[in-house]
């Protein structure tokens, strides 16, 4: 069978903690709070280490920009989750794509938990380094976490239920890498399948 088509999905991107006038429809607008001089001079040195092609620099930036962010404004707060969605990309650039999809769901969940329609937005950054996992059991362990919160979104007005298309393209992956991993688990001896759309 030929495979099918990638989902439109974009690569995940780096997202940067300024306030934006865009508000998705159907959504209350939430007054953003500034960002700090502190944080907007992290981002700025975080995405030059990235043009530079600095990842390793970049990331730990990322990190030691996180953890500040956290003890000055907590866990849940909007700029903490901006800096993970860079976070996130930071590991993808990286080529690690589990450390990017548990960075993106943990920031999903955040923003879901606080009812903000940006959830779905990570869950794509999320979907997108799904793609880049190779190994078919990884991707089924990492899809079922994907899914499930996918679903909670789409299962509700907002973004997530607007683009249903982009779910269905994830479960049909699911499909894919359970064929994947039985053969794998049968010993077979096909030649191992590209790294999926």
């Amino acid at each position: 069978p030929l495979p099918e088509p990638p989902a439109a999905a974009p690569e995940p991107s780096p997202a940067v903690p300024v306030a934006s006038a865009e508000q998705p429809s159907g959504t209350a607008p939430e007054a953003v709070p500034e960002v700090p001089a502190f944080l907007a001079e992290a981002v700025t040195r975080i995405n030059e280490a990235i043009r530079l092609g600095n990842i390793t620099s970049a990331a730990a930036m990322a990190e030691q920009s996180g953890a500040s962010a956290v003890q000055a404004f907590g866990e849940g707060h909007p700029h903490v989750l901006h800096l993970r969605e860079l976070s996130a990309y930071v590991a993808y650039l990286a080529g690690d794509p589990t450390r990017s999809l548990a960075i993106s769901l943990d920031t999903a969940r955040a923003w879901h938990h606080r009812g903000d329609p940006r959830a779905y937005q990570s869950v794509l950054q999320a979907a997108a380094a799904w793609r880049a996992v190779t190994d078919a059991r990884e991707g089924l362990r990492l899809g079922e976490q994907l899914l499930a919160l996918w679903a909670e979104l789409a299962s509700v007005a907002g973004p997530a239920a607007a683009d249903i298309t982009q779910l269905e393209a994830a479960r049909r992956r699911m499909g894919r890498l359970a064929e994947r991993a039985a053969g794998q688990a049968r010993g077979s001896s096909e030649p191992s399948a590209p790294r999926e759309p």
